[in-house]
């Protein structure tokens, strides 16, 4: 009788404790502070300024969201591989860094509704002959290890056993690579094209064709269901008044849809 009033208190702890951990809205308001994962080497979703301070329409967004909560920010460095290894170990709270809501993504993490659209796609120097999918065969594909593009990828791949991936730990080495001239076709956003661009104009990288568009969300542990309606109602409030609107146009020279999907 002793040992199962023992092991009964044991689990009440452990389930006690477990709700208090999924808690982390309370958390973060006791602490006064939001923890959240960007990646700043990803413009410009997340760069740093000449005063090396963070800046970028997702640390612009990440602003808005600890402002509403009432809280300061605190910005984690994260990169594609380990943004959600971060967020599964309380490292951070929250995803906030070009996150592309996928299905695969769902099977380990929970999605706010999107605050921000991204496109993938296909880029290569003018001088290189691609037009699809199909022209990547014999060909080797540079992506960002852990990121959409790089399950896009994989994808592509899997379909073709002649298509090679060369995968890099964060944006900065992908934009590296291509920049030199170490490989010439990428998978990503179009931000990517642009930057190599600027650093290389003599590489001309172009748009050869379209992968995806989805939108981008806030990611959040799964169960994490007080701190999900929050930055849903932050979401939904930021997006009506324009807030978030004014911060992608800026950062992205373009307009979100007026009708901004839900998931």
């Amino acid at each position: 009788m002793v040992r199962k009033l023992a092991l009964v208190a044991v689990l009440c702890t452990v389930s006690c404790l477990g709700v208090a951990r999924a808690d982390t809205l309370s958390e973060i308001k006791e602490r006064h502070k939001l923890m959240v994962g960007i990646d700043l080497g990803l413009p410009p979703y997340g760069t740093v300024d000449s005063a090396m301070q963070p800046t970028g329409s997702d640390v612009e967004a990440a602003r808005l969201l600890a402002a509403d909560l009432g809280v300061d920010l605190d910005i984690v460095p994260t990169t594609g591989a380990n943004r959600i290894p971060f967020l599964q170990t309380h490292k951070i709270d929250v995803v906030m860094s070009s996150f592309s809501v996928t299905e695969a993504r769902k099977k380990v993490v929970d999605f706010s509704r999107p605050y921000g659209m991204i496109t993938i796609i296909c880029a290569a120097p003018a001088a290189v002959s691609v037009a699809s999918a199909k022209d990547l065969e014999g060909k080797t594909v540079a992506v960002t290890r852990g990121t959409g593009a790089d399950a896009d990828a994989t994808k592509i791949a899997k379909e073709d056993d002649k298509i090679s991936i060369a995968r890099f730990d964060d944006d900065a080495t992908l934009i590296t690579a291509l920049s030199s001239g170490q490989q010439d076709i990428m998978i990503s956003a179009p931000a990517q094209m642009r930057d190599i661009n600027q650093r290389a104009p003599d590489r001309k990288l172009e748009q050869k064709f379209v992968i995806r568009t989805n939108g981008y969300a806030v990611g959040l542990r799964k169960d994490d269901k007080t701190l999900l309606d929050a930055v849903n109602d932050w979401v939904a409030k930021d997006l009506a008044d324009g807030k978030l609107r004014a911060v992608y146009a800026k950062w992205h020279q373009a307009e979100l849809p007026v009708e901004m999907p839900l998931e």
